[in-house]
């Protein structure tokens, strides 16, 4: 039987109008169904999501935009562009992180109402947290919520050694940001606002953090702008004030490891596992790591095991990512 937190959960999703999480906690209540030895009420269930999920990307189809924002000119050398099929669904993150995240794209979805109020959606985030945790993937699946285009910043095209260049060449793509509207991902964020008095501190790197934050507080185009760093603490402290939000990934807890394991593994039968010995197994390992070990125990058991998914060899993918020669 569904949770009661699972029934506010899809309550909660389908006030909000979000399809993808909605429909990932039918297939988690299908799986616990099927687990517990309710295959009828988890066929049914499947059933229904799958004709569900048609809908959706039926409706989709219909609605979504042809990308026409291909990088031209040199901007071409400054930002890679893609058209994300990710959603909030498949991001595994803390809970509080995930509501934050709904939320924000919910203000986009809904930025008329806001408007008529005299309000505006949150545009800029920063996010921190150690290297696999879902920064990534965060902008990929707000871009594809909201059906825009990705630019991912190329930080070897935009950072040079020549003084003053790095700074043209980011006006390039915040003017691109009022243009074009869509999601600015600035990945690893640290090497542009590195803070001020680093040990390495030269003068070009700070000419290049006064123009980035310069252009953060003169940017008021519709685009969305998101930066990551793994390394929270080298930033300049004046750069957390040019966000309208702070959001802190970490390793994902036991519930979290289970849920990407489900989601990576799909035609395996993951019933008889121990998900203690899995959870403690993985305590140490991104989601990155996890996905990556999942598919190292998915090869293993076709390979080796005749398409079963033997409990060992998942721990023992687990275990292999943790070896500090991975």
């Amino acid at each position: 039987m569904a949770s009661s937190k699972q029934l506010i959960g899809m309550i909660r999703s389908h006030a909000a109008g979000d399809d993808e999480r909605f429909l990932a906690i039918a297939e988690h209540i299908a799986n616990d169904a099927r687990n517990a030895g309710h295959h009828r009420m988890a066929e049914e269930i499947g059933s229904l999501v799958g004709s569900l999920k048609e809908e959706v990307g039926e409706r989709r189809s219909a609605t979504r935009p042809i990308l026409i924002a291909a990088p031209r000119g040199e901007l071409a050398s400054l930002v890679r562009a893609s058209y994300p099929e990710t959603r909030l669904a498949d991001v595994v993150v803390a809970e509080d992180v995930g509501t934050r995240l709904r939320r924000i794209v919910r203000e986009h979805r809904e930025r008329g109402i806001l408007a008529d109020r005299g309000l505006h959606p949150r545009r800029k985030l920063l996010l921190s947290g150690p290297p696999g945790t879902g920064k990534s993937m965060t902008a990929a699946a707000i871009a594809g919520e909201l059906g825009l285009p990705l630019f991912t910043l190329l930080l070897d095209g935009v950072i040079t050694k020549f003084m003053g260049e790095t700074a043209a060449k980011l006006r390039i793509v915040f003017d691109a940001m009022t243009g074009t509207r869509g999601v600015y991902f600035f990945d690893e964020v640290d090497a542009l606002a590195t803070r001020r008095g680093a040990e390495n501190d030269i003068g070009e790197a700070r000419r290049m953090l006064n123009s980035f934050l310069q252009f953060l507080d003169e940017d008021s185009s519709g685009s969305l702008i998101l930066a990551a760093t793994n390394h929270q603490e080298l930033l300049d402290r004046a750069i957390f004030r040019r966000f309208d939000a702070t959001i802190r990934y970490g390793l994902p807890e036991a519930d979290h490891v289970r849920r990407i394991l489900v989601q990576r593994l799909p035609g395996f039968d993951l019933a008889p596992f121990d998900w203690t010995a899995v959870a403690q197994a993985a305590s140490d390992l991104s989601q990155a790591d996890i996905v990556a070990a999942a598919d190292d125990a998915a090869r293993d058991a076709v390979l080796e095991n005749a398409g079963t998914l033997d409990p060992v060899l998942l721990l023992r993918a687990l275990r292999e990512r943790t070896q500090p020669d991975r």
